[in-house]
C-alpha cells in the first residue's frame, strides 16, 4: 500500500505541478510578449498600419461607425 500511495503522490505532483506551472509559464510569456509589443506599437510616430486598422475597427464596432480622427 505504500508503494502506491508514493506513486500517486509523485503522479499528482508532477502531473499537477509541472503540468500547471509550465502551462502558467507559457501564457506568462505569451502575454508579457503581446503587451510589450503592443505598447511599442503604440507609442510608435506615425503608428503602424496594423495599429491603425485595429483602433478604426474598435471605434467602429463601440461607437457604430464613427472614426476616431485624432488617432489617424
Amino acid at each position: 500500500m505504500v508503494g502506491f500511495s508514493s506513486a500517486v503522490f509523485i503522479g499528482v505532483f508532477l502531473g499537477f505541478g509541472f503540468g500547471v506551472g509550465c502551462a502558467l509559464a507559457v501564457m506568462y510569456g505569451i502575454f508579457n510578449g503581446g503587451y510589450r509589443a503592443a505598447i511599442r506599437e503604440a507609442r510608435m510616430e506615425p503608428p503602424p498600419e496594423r495599429y491603425r486598422n485595429a483602433v478604426l475597427k474598435v471605434a467602429r464596432s463601440v461607437d457604430g461607425v464613427s472614426t476616431p480622427k485624432d488617432r489617424i
